[in-house]
């Protein structure tokens, strides 16, 4: 047999099943392909969305600080409305204030004392009617009535004392968009939306100017409002056969679409499927006509080229060495140059899967650390709850073991347990404070003597290098504050100055009493008790002082400070009626003055409870709601020592049923939280509806809802069982 039909044979047998492989691959390849290029879209797609969203959460966070705002909580809105001209973002950008019922009251596009709009524009309302008004909300497009341009509006409610005083809005020009779409290294043939939950185009990468503010078609429309994200075949605006791919972002339920022509797609793969085989074709005609003369230059090339391409296979980028075959050497720099955008397409790839993961596991990090934080807080309230029952009962009994036992050796007994009770009462309401389930309670206190409980508090947090101070006029007035708030705002007041003198110093806290014709601020005249906290620290440059009180600003290092200590020395000072003062310069230290007035009647000496004094004496009948059966006990019996006729229920709905089947109480003594579909609150405004002339008197040892229902008393466990017995006695006139 001739050697070229033997070359003929062997190119034959060698080039058709290659050829039929290379087929298989290309048939592959274009599958594999496809699906690459699909996930990889998706997943930008998704990585565009979340760089919308992190837009608007960027806006929203400067809403939030403009929120916390100190002229807000004082009513200066003209200070509000310079502060936020100076933080807007941009001249596209303007802030509004409104009250409740949408009117505007600050508008930063306006000059202030002009005219402004008294309705909503955009579609805020609805919103706020829809997912509540005490959110984060994001409107969609609108034709803004002072610009008369398209923008859209992001809100958030301004909590004054617990409750929404204002909402806050950024109005934002959707030019502001282009910019993001603008940064993407997407193709120039592909097309780039984002739009609205209506379906109006925000922005796009294509003709922005003739597509913003039209909606897309209704097919689209019904399809991305389906779900989250996904991938359809439509025709875009401009008439384009594309296959769109679509994801939601999260704060603002908007979609991103990243619309590729259908050509585009099928373009790369069909090309390569057409490349090889007509490579394969050449190759075959090549070998069948110069099989003689090239078949020992042939074989050596094809198998290097074999290499190159499992080098390629591998992940490897091809180093291939020119063979002087110029179609081998060609498919080779193919080859080599698809290595090279394939390595590259990975590396982008990898970069944009690790910081996707990076920011879910910050998110997570996040929503966990709240979580925790929430748990916590309602651990430690319920424990709260739980042991105030128990000391209710204990301290009820003892209370009733003094009474009936007379041996001084037994009373010194119960006097040492009562005073562990209101030690374990103090411990309590601590558990309330932290778990932030007790409203504040402002108490008259002895200035002074608050200031030295709180020394063993400061000292622990202070280095020994610190040299604290306290000094007090004597004798010292009274005022009137909530005694938790100022030892934590003593202890933030504190833990500044020791940060501001790493290498020690004198941390100086004097309370001296002051007659004031004119005090600093908008006080009134009048007498108060002048609380000065003062450092030999470092000091603070106008620049950082200018923005010392504003929430969450900090110039401590990543994770070592919140910036909410002296908001909260601030935010103390005005919840007692009283004004904080900051003076500082680089080098000289820093001085924090709080101004409280002076209450009007002096702090309670702490007295001794008489020894064996009598229970108080009283008449009538009284009906007892307590679900739990130890309290319920205890102080019933006591309620019985004391004269009083007692109806006892173990929860609302049992009390209802005894008022219902003619029960006729002189008083309702109900606990607060209780088990079943009627609480002491809403116990006490049946008996309002039902029966306005009986009184009711509630008690609790923990609740996030206090009774806004006039004439209810309200008293915290453990109560004095004398203080009970007095309080339903005058509550009411019993019959004699």
């Amino acid at each position: 047999m001739r050697i070229r039909t033997r070359l003929l044979i062997l190119v034959l047998s060698i080039l058709v099943p290659s050829f039929i492989a290379a087929a298989l691959a290309v048939s592959y390849v274009y599958r594999e392909e496809q699906k690459s290029q699909t996930q990889s879209v998706a997943e930008a797609t998704r990585g565009f969305a979340m760089l919308v969203d992190n837009e608007l959460r960027g806006r929203a966070a400067i809403l939030r600080t403009l929120a916390d705002s100190p002229t807000l909580y004082d009513g200066r809105l003209d200070k509000f409305y310079e502060y936020a001209r100076r933080v807007a973002p941009g001249r596209e950008s303007v802030i509004v204030l409104s009250d409740l019922e949408g009117r505007q009251l600050v508008n930063t596009r306006q000059p202030s004392g002009a005219t402004l709009p008294q309705r909503r524009s955009s579609n805020i309302g609805a919103l706020m009617q829809r997912d509540g008004a005490d959110r984060t909300l994001v409107s969609d497009l609108f034709m803004a009535p002072i610009g008369k341009r398209y923008d859209y509006t992001i809100q958030v409610p301004v909590r004054i004392d617990g409750a929404t005083r204002y909402y806050l809005l950024m109005g934002v020009n959707v030019a502001t968009l282009q910019p993001l779409l603008e940064r993407q290294d997407f193709r120039s043939e592909w097309t780039t939306t984002i739009v609205d939950r209506a379906g109006v185009v925000l922005a796009r990468s294509r003709q922005p100017e003739q597509f913003v503010g039209m909606p897309v078609r209704a097919y689209s429309r019904n399809l991305i409002n389906a779900s989250r994200e996904g991938v359809y075949e439509s025709r875009t605006l401009d008439g384009i056969d594309v296959r769109a791919f679509f994801s939601t972002v999260p704060s603002a339920d908007w979609k991103v679409l990243v619309s590729i022509p259908v050509s585009e797609i099928q373009r790369v793969p069909l090309q390569a499927a057409a490349m090889l085989a007509g490579l394969m074709a050449a190759l075959l005609a090549v070998g069948v006509l110069a099989a003689r003369s090239l078949a020992r230059r042939a074989i050596g090339p094809i198998e290097y080229l074999g290499l190159s391409a499992d080098a390629l296979g591998q992940g490897k980028e091809p180093d291939y060495q020119p063979q002087g075959l110029a179609e081998i050497d060609n498919v080779a720099q193919r080859m080599a140059e698809a290595g090279r955008q394939i390595r590259h397409a990975q590396h982008e790839l990898e970069q944009r899967v690790a910081e996707a993961v990076a920011t879910t596991e910050r998110a997570q990090g996040a929503l966990l650390k709240s979580q925790k934080l929430e748990a916590l807080g309602r651990l430690t309230g319920g424990i709260a709850h739980e042991f105030n029952n128990l000391l209710q009962t204990f301290s009820t009994a003892l209370q009733l073991a003094e009474f009936a036992n007379r041996d001084e050796k037994v009373h010194g007994l119960i006097q040492t347990c009562k005073k562990t009770v209101q030690r374990a009462t103090a411990l309590t309401g601590q558990l309330g404070s932290f778990g932030r389930i007790q409203e504040a309670r402002r108490e008259t206190v002895d200035a002074c003597h608050q200031l030295r409980s709180a020394r063993q508090l400061m000292s622990g947090a202070l280095r020994a290098d610190i040299d604290l101070q306290i000094e007090c006029d004597e004798p010292a007035w009274s005022v009137a504050v909530e005694p938790l708030q100022f030892d934590l705002a003593l202890l933030n007041l504190a833990v500044n100055a020791r940060d501001a003198m790493p290498g020690g110093g004198v941390l100086r806290i004097e309370a001296r009493n002051r007659s004031l014709a004119r005090p600093p601020g908008n006080l009134p005249a009048g007498d108060y008790v002048l609380l000065t906290v003062s450092d030999s620290g470092s000091g603070m440059t106008p620049e950082v002082l200018a923005r010392a009180l504003d929430p969450f600003y900090t110039t401590k290092g990543q994770g070592q400070g919140t910036g909410l200590g002296l908001p909260q020395a601030y935010a103390f000072a005005l919840q007692s009626q009283g004004l904080l003062q900051l003076e500082s310069a680089p080098g000289k230290g820093t001085r924090v003055e709080i101004y409280l007035p002076r209450a009007p009647q002096a702090a309670a000496e702490p007295t001794i409870a008489p020894t064996q004094a009598p229970l108080p004496r009283a008449r009538g009948k009284v009906l007892f709601v307590e679900d739990d059966p130890l309290v319920r006990e205890a102080v019933a019996h006591a309620l019985g020592e004391a004269g009083f006729e007692v109806l006892v229920a173990h929860d609302g709905e049992h009390a209802v049923a005894l008022l219902d089947r003619g029960a006729q109480p002189a008083v309702v003594f109900s606990d607060i939280v209780m088990p079943g579909a009627v609480s002491g609150i809403d116990l006490a405004g049946i008996v309002r509806q039902r029966y306005p002339s009986l009184p009711v008197v509630l008690a609790t040892g923990y609740t996030e809802n206090q009774p806004a229902l006039p004439g209810v008393r309200v008293l915290a466990k453990p109560y004095p069982i004398e203080k009970l017995v007095s309080l339903l006695a005058g509550t009411v006139a019993f019959p004699k």
